[in-house]
């Protein structure tokens, strides 16, 4: 009976106690709190997320335990600090509370998903954080382009906007190089300035514009052009497509090829002209114009060609209207042929002759001072 009634107070004893502590334990973690006001944050491969970890005391005794991170992934790495040292346990007295810093690094080579873990205060008090990673990651080099295609003619200038991402854990110095057609430009531009290479800090991107001028003479059709960022350690590579629609020319020409003619002051002189589309692309709306000496004329019939395609030409005749005034002499009439995409000039050497009228003029002005001069010898001669 004793037996029973010893093992009885021993059994009590330890009840009471066990109920004694967690009323303390319940007690100690009202009355720590651990915050923070980012519980769940998003990033990306390689980011790091900076928290502000208060430890808040609000008991009447001194809080002094351990500070633990739990449940973070393994390849995660992660610094406490507390007034610039790394710190495993900390004092707060009662009524105040301490801010701690908590550095999580994102590695590059991370799944997307959402990661949790915990921040203890001993046996006190926990916060459970949350990580999101919007992406899959890697340790790479990404080279992208939202358009990769464009179209125009051989005189366009094409202009892509790419954007380079350093995924790698190391400052990385890039060169940029294009393997362009024969006769091509490529140049790449970067921070508003044009550049061969660029330095990238780990995970950061950077706007790069490639500009392409084709060979003025390429011919039509698809163009592929291979762009590569590269270092010593990694590279991406970019492939850009172009499609040449064709190029524009144009030649003014005679159909003798003769450039030079002559006209008398006061009249006109039809000279005809030939335009030539000489291109790989149709020629609209080509205008003829003229730029001729002071109170001369041109007049083109046609004066505008509604269309000429690859290879053809047409006929415009061209009338030349002299000054009446015009001294003789040699004259120069500049004849222009154009489109918005290409335009040709001749020169014509125009000879200006007097008019037949004043020579016939001057000819009966002399006759008429020879007959003077008969008739006054006839008349005083005998005297």
């Amino acid at each position: 009976m004793k037996l029973w009634k010893k093992s009885f107070n021993q059994h009590l004893i330890l009840l009471c106690f066990f109920i004694f502590f967690s009323f303390l334990t319940s007690f100690a973690s009202k009355n720590v709190l651990v915050y923070t006001p980012y519980t769940q944050v998003f990033v990306s491969p390689g980011e790091s997320v900076d928290y502000t970890i208060d430890i808040i005391n609000n008991g009447e005794s001194i809080f002094n335990q351990e500070i633990n991170i739990n449940g973070i992934p393994r390849n995660w790495n992660y610094i406490l600090r507390l007034d610039g040292y790394k710190v495993g346990r900390i004092a707060v007295l009662p009524k105040e509370k301490k801010s701690l810093s908590l550095k999580v690094e994102v590695p590059f080579q991370v799944n997307k998903g959402t990661y949790a873990f915990r921040v203890a205060a001993g046996d006190s008090a926990s916060l459970t954080l949350r990580i999101t990673v919007t992406e899959k990651g890697s340790s790479e080099t990404e080279f992208t382009t939202d358009q990769a295609n464009m179209q125009g003619n051989a005189t366009s200038n094409f202009s892509f906007r790419t954007t380079l991402k350093n995924r790698t854990a190391e400052k990385q110095h890039y060169a940029l190089i294009a393997d362009a057609p024969r006769g091509w430009t490529v140049t790449f531009n970067a921070d508003y300035k044009q550049v061969t290479s660029v330095e990238m800090e780990p995970n950061t991107t950077k706007d790069i514009t490639i500009d392409i001028k084709p060979n003025a003479k390429v011919k039509s059709g698809t163009y592929k052009i291979p762009v590569r960022a590269m270092t010593g350690s990694t590279s991406a590579d970019l492939e850009l497509e172009v499609v040449i629609t064709g190029n524009y020319a144009i030649e003014l020409t005679t159909p003798t090829g003769l450039v030079s003619t002559n006209i008398t002051a006061g009249k006109e002189k039809k000279v005809t002209l030939v335009v030539k589309n000489t291109g790989s692309a149709d020629l609209s709306g080509i205008e003829m114009k003229a730029t001729t000496p002071s109170k001369w004329e041109v007049t083109f019939e046609p004066s505008k060609i509604d269309k000429l395609l690859p290879g053809e030409q047409a006929t415009v005749n061209a009338t030349l209207h002299a000054d009446k005034k015009a001294i003789p002499g040699d004259y120069i009439v500049n004849i222009n042929a154009s489109t918005p995409e290409a335009t040709a000039d001749i020169s014509f050497r125009v000879m200006v002759k007097t008019s037949m009228v004043w020579g016939w003029i001057g000819i009966i002005i002399i006759l008429a001072a020879l007959g003077g001069v008969f008739y006054l010898f006839r008349k005083f001669g005998r005297r």
